[in-house]
């Protein structure tokens, strides 16, 4: 039984800024990365941030300078510091923890980003 918790969603307005948090508990043996993507209506899920056990980070051009993705302090848990939001940020964000052959999603959490 894995389960990855979401928090720190919300409705937010444009210009401003959240940190969604992600902890993975359970029975996992190593994870390798952990990321977070996102869905809103319409389009396509898509990978916002990621960042290896190494420390390697990867983010979507659509975020690239207003967000910054981190380890948290407690094991297995990931940070997304996101600044500057726009309404084309309102998506539900997802939580995904990779840790080789398996793969763990959160139920989402939702931003919303107002004008």
């Amino acid at each position: 039984q894995v389960q990855l918790v979401e928090s720190g969603g919300g409705l937010v307005q444009t210009g401003g800024s959240l940190r969604l948090s992600c902890t993975a508990s359970g029975m996992i043996f190593s994870i390798n990365s952990m990321g977070w993507y996102r869905q809103a209506p319409g389009k396509q899920r898509e990978l916002v941030a990621v960042i290896s056990s190494g420390g390697n980070t990867n983010y979507a051009d659509s975020v690239k300078g207003r967000c910054t993705i981190s380890r948290g302090n407690a094991k297995n848990t990931v940070n997304l510091q996101m600044n500057s939001l726009k309404p084309e940020d309102t998506a539900v964000y997802y939580c995904n923890a990779n840790a080789g052959v398996n793969g763990y999603w959160g139920h989402g959490t939702q931003v919303t980003v107002s004008s």
